[in-house]
């Protein structure tokens, strides 16, 4: 029993710091987490564009999920809203460029906390890996014009949001 409990204090210890600062996502190849897996090289159009709207998918699913659980408050209804105009500015662009369009499965990854107050905490780590995405995103050469306009626009939503979710910590 003595070894038991000491086994399982120890990998708290040592798991807890790890999964407290991951971003709750089923599978680590939907949406951004995926995208750390990759070389740079190995970015193209269509797993950008693929990694960026399974990403938006994720964060409404996780928000829709939250505004179920914990009620319909800011800037949670609000940050929705964003998710819904950064999809549609994405979906023209698999068009465009003859990418097939992955089906929405944001719901079916998200996960909510128990406490409404640790949404906030995991909010600004997925905003800070999201701008970490775009900017890598940004940085490949040959991108297309209208891509990088949206990349660029979906990078400062982040930005805004990260600043929503830092002011529903303090």
């Amino acid at each position: 029993m003595k070894r038991l409990t000491y086994t399982l204090l120890t990998g708290v210890l040592f798991l807890g710091p790890i999964i407290s600062f991951t971003v709750p996502a089923a599978e680590a190849s939907y949406g951004m987490s995926a995208t750390t897996q990759l070389k740079d090289s190995e970015l193209t159009i269509e797993n950008m564009l693929r990694y960026a709207i399974e990403d938006e998918y994720l964060a409404r699913g996780e928000y829709q999920k939250i505004i179920e659980k914990f009620g319909e408050k800011r800037p949670f209804t609000n940050i929705i809203k964003a998710e819904n105009r950064h999809i549609s500015w994405l979906k023209p662009l698999f068009k465009k460029y003859g990418v097939p369009l992955p089906a929405d499965r944001g719901l079916e990854f998200a996960i909510v906390p128990d406490d409404y107050a640790e949404t906030f905490r995991i909010g600004v780590n997925a905003e800070i890996l999201n701008i970490r995405m775009y900017s890598r995103f940004l940085a490949q050469p040959g991108l297309p014009d209208d891509i990088r306009d949206v990349f660029s626009r979906l990078m400062k939503g982040s930005e805004n949001h990260l600043a929503a979710f830092k002011r529903g910590i303090r």
